[in-house]
């Protein structure tokens, strides 16, 4: 045991592996070791679907390097693009995209010269988003950002979201605030894009939270509160 020093009887009976930074200790040790290691890179084989704050530490970054990537190839020649984060690109480029992240990292290309439709690169980066174990808005303030859009007054609803927004984990929180800085600026081209707030609270509602319950009920009577919560963030990026 990395912990006490003391012998373990076999790993699977008595010992437990963080999938981070891969530490072997005790069962009955695990619960004194601090949770907050540093994930080794080797331990790390890919970029989607690995847990945010996860990669974010990895990487010593502030948030994942696939959304900086994508976000900066959108800006630079999609934001005049009818329908952008509306319109799908086709799935087999998009699964590219991802294999390509996944495989080389930072130096993966996405560049206009491979990908000439911005839509792949949209598709791919609500795919990492959809991806996520943990999605951005975690599941554990879900049910606190729902019953924040409940709230009839708009400054006192106002004032709900940006106290749960201060619950997010860093990276989370991170993550979201430069994706809602990006989101503004698609509004800001709506006249060409025809992308406003709320079009995009129903495309990013669902792909950036989702129920702690996996219940088809509950999913349906909360998609007009994820699409307000989205469609708020945006709205209000500047103050939030």
């Amino acid at each position: 045991c990395e912990y006490c020093a003391n012998f373990m009887w076999g790993l699977i009976a008595q010992g437990v592996r963080c999938s981070d930074c891969g530490l072997n200790v005790h069962k009955q040790c695990s619960k004194h070791v601090p949770n907050d290691c540093q994930p080794d890179l080797k331990r790390i084989k890919k970029v989607y679907c690995c847990d945010l704050t996860t990669l974010v530490k990895a990487h010593n970054t502030q948030r994942p390097m696939v959304v900086d990537i994508c976000i900066r190839e959108i800006e630079a020649r999609g934001l005049k693009s009818e329908g952008l984060y509306r319109v799908s690109g086709f799935t087999e480029h998009i699964e590219d995209v991802k294999m390509a992240f996944d495989r080389d990292g930072e130096k993966a290309d996405i560049s206009a010269n491979i990908y000439p439709d911005i839509n792949i690169i949209t598709g791919a980066l609500k795919l990492y988003f959809r991806d996520l174990p943990i999605p951005v808005i975690t599941y554990d303030t879900y049910p606190k950002f729902i019953e924040a859009a409940k709230i009839s007054n708009a400054d006192e609803r106002l004032e709900a979201v940006h106290d749960v927004l201060m619950l997010l984990p860093p990276a989370h929180y991170e993550t979201l605030r430069y994706l809602m800085i990006h989101l503004k600026k698609v509004t800001l081209n709506e006249k060409d894009n025809l992308m406003n707030a709320e079009n995009l609270g129903i495309v990013f509602g669902p792909t950036l939270m989702r129920s702690p319950e996996d219940s088809t009920l509950t999913t349906l009577h909360d998609m007009r509160y994820q699409k307000l919560i989205v469609q708020i963030l945006i709205e209000n990026e500047d103050v939030l």
